[in-house]
């Protein structure tokens, strides 16, 4: 599968994610009840902070995910992990859809890996789902991720795991 990834416009592309962050599937990204207002505010705070950006993953030219960068030295995980350089923090979400499709959200995170692997100062990635989102925590272990620990957040109990390039590479060519 071939994605493309461009920069999330807060604006024009707000309600399309609004349908997406509020949709059932979507209760780990914890907006169920955010209003078409309240997306459109995060994501200009993100467009708007040096620290952490937004994109969406295309199909064919149709927006099937959405994924978040940010420096989690400085943001999400401040002070809750000892950071080492070349760290980049991820969030993804794919679109939900009526049509499941076989292989499509392992096909999405790897593109997103490879997205986050392509800036060379890029040395490891760092996720820190809900310990309860087990779907997402065996699609990470595919791609190479490594459980460290459990981590309490003000919001969640997270699994914190980290993701080498090599561990990637390695996961993504077995």
């Amino acid at each position: 599968m071939t994605f493309t990834i461009r920069p999330l416009d807060p604006l024009k592309d707000a309600e399309l994610v609004h349908g997406w962050v509020t949709h059932p599937k979507a209760a780990f990204w914890m907006m169920q009840d955010a209003r078409l207002q309240d997306v459109e505010r995060a994501y200009m705070q993100i467009a708007a902070d040096g620290h952490h950006d937004a994109f969406l993953g295309l199909r064919a030219g149709e927006p099937v995910f959405l994924m978040e960068r940010y420096d989690p030295a400085l943001r999400e995980l401040t002070g809750l992990y000892e950071p080492e350089p070349g760290d980049v923090g991820m969030h993804f979400l794919v679109a939900p859809t009526d049509r499941p499709e076989h292989g499509f959200t392992r096909a999405v995170l790897t593109a997103v890996m490879r997205h986050l692997f392509a800036d060379p100062a890029a040395r490891r990635v760092v996720v820190e789902p809900d310990v309860r989102n087990t779907a997402v925590h065996t699609l990470n272990e595919a791609v190479g991720f490594v459980a460290d620990r459990e981590l309490r957040m003000p919001e969640k109990t997270a699994l914190l795991s980290f993701c080498t390039r090599e561990r990637f590479e390695r996961a993504v060519a077995a």
